[in-house]
């Protein structure tokens, strides 16, 4: 039986998200959970060699990448380290999902163009507020993400075992 009060979704909705759920902050939530997030998500064109943030910046938005690639960079003294390639499909900036945070790499275009969902700070902190289970699913999918970088940060570590102290990362 069909219901006719259930909530039918328009296909540039429907497009949106599928592809949101192929990004893993949202892999975890429903249509009716990411719905919440469609009037706050606003499409930026970026072009090559083009700063999205700098290390240190206030971590303002998530950015989710619709085309293009972006990388993720450290700086060390004056030059930048590539550290990742982000490719369509793909979110960075997850630092925005903290109450309080600043980046802590540089993103920069790495293709002719990009185009970026953007997601300002205060409206997933909005949305977390209104709907608990979103946050909690969101948080839940961050923490397997940083779990993932701990573990390739400790498998990279031992393969190179006297480039640098481990206990580095865990004393402030």
């Amino acid at each position: 039986m069909i219901n006719p009060f259930k909530k039918s979704y328009t296909s540039k909705e429907l497009n949106t998200f599928r592809f949101l759920s192929r990004i893993q902050l949202f892999e975890r939530l429903d249509y009716k959970e990411m719905s919440h997030f469609l009037p706050y998500f606003y499409l930026r064109e970026y072009k090559m060699d083009e700063v999205v943030f700098f290390r240190n910046d206030p971590a303002n938005a998530l950015y989710l990448v619709k085309s293009g690639k972006v990388s993720i960079n450290i700086d060390i003294e004056d030059e930048f380290e590539l550290l990742n390639i982000i490719k369509s499909g793909e979110s960075f900036g997850e630092s925005s999902l903290l109450a309080v945070s600043n980046r802590i790499y540089t993103t920069i275009v790495h293709s002719e163009r990009a185009e970026m969902y953007v997601l300002p700070k205060v409206n997933i902190h909005e949305i977390f507020g209104a709907h608990p289970n979103i946050k909690t699913k969101m948080l839940e999918s961050l923490s397997i993400s940083y779990n993932n970088l701990l573990v390739n940060l400790f498998k990279g570590y031992k393969s190179s075992i006297g480039l640098f102290n481990l206990s580095q990362v865990f004393n402030n």
